[in-house]
């Protein structure tokens, strides 16, 4: 029984890792501009779909995942520059339905691109389990580990020790005193989609060798993802990060211990009841209205 469990937390903490990357590109751009982004998962699917098809073209795994986290990086820009800051002003339910736009639009070019099949994107160093304590781990699992470590190290420390990290803090808090400190608002916004964008190519790239990638990989990606970033407190990029893991271990606990097949429900449940007695997340700001 503790070789389970310590194999159910492995597994968990290897997902929760992948959602805690979606989760901080929610809270990245959620920070910025108020806009819950529900382009996110498109996203992650869109760095796994590049970095096949360019491995199949003939470029290194290394390469091709760097290309492809820069081109979808460039998809976000876009996003943000085409779709987002045309409809600057508008209320914030025309935004996420924009958002949910451009979802559907980028779905709908994959699939034409490389059609509704599962593609594979082979482990980057091999794919021989690693036995510990009893459990098995894939060398794959230590690659996502490792790599959402090293890159929530970097988010925050972008955040607490850059000029720039602490301009689009700064657009978060307040944007119209940024911009009288002569922050120039509308780059931090397109900063932050970028960011976001590559964040979620690099989560779709690590997890495309254990769990196949397809058009569709995004949706419950971003789902899950929107779930870590609420559980933790939307808008708090660490609380993000938490709400992630602590998503994963619960639904890899609830598949083990109960049936795989309420996994997601499991999920989704813990969400709704954290809702109920924590509106603004295990780890968001509390407020108050005087009435």
């Amino acid at each position: 029984m503790p070789e389970q469990l310590l194999q159910f937390l492995a597994t968990g903490v290897t997902v929760g890792s992948i959602y805690a990357l979606v989760g901080l590109g929610f809270a990245l751009i959620y920070n910025a501009s108020d806009v819950v982004n529900f382009a996110q998962g498109e996203f992650v699917m869109l760095g796994a779909m590049t970095t096949v098809a360019l491995l199949n073209a003939g470029l290194p795994l290394a390469l091709a995942g760097v290309v492809a986290t820069l081109l979808t990086a460039l998809v976000g820009l876009l996003l943000e520059r085409l779709a987002i800051e045309p409809a600057a002003g508008a209320s914030v339910v025309s935004t996420i339905i924009i958002t949910i736009g451009a979802a559907i639009f980028l779905r709908g070019v994959v699939l034409l691109l490389w059609g509704k099949g599962f593609h594979v994107l082979p482990p980057f160093t091999g794919d021989t389990p690693i036995q510990f304590w009893g459990a098995t781990l894939l060398p794959q699992s230590l690659w996502v580990l490792g790599i959402t470590a090293l890159l929530v190290a970097l988010v925050r420390a972008f955040f607490n020790r850059t000029l720039l990290g602490k301009a689009l803090l700064a657009c978060s808090f307040n944007r119209n005193a940024a911009q009288l400190v002569g922050i120039d608002v509308r780059v931090m916004l397109r900063l932050a989609y970028a960011l976001s964008a590559a964040l979620g190519a690099l989560a779709g790239i690590l997890v495309a060798p254990i769990t196949f990638t397809s058009y569709e990989a995004g949706v419950m990606l971003g789902l899950k993802g929107f779930s870590a970033a609420i559980v933790g407190g939307i808008g708090n990029p660490m609380g993000a990060v938490a709400g992630g893991l602590l998503l994963g271990v619960l639904e890899s606990l609830g598949a083990g211990l109960i049936s795989s097949g309420y996994k997601d429900a499991i999920a989704f449940l813990f969400v709704l009841m954290v809702l109920f007695f924590e509106p603004t997340g295990l780890f968001g700001h509390k407020t108050a209205e005087r009435v």
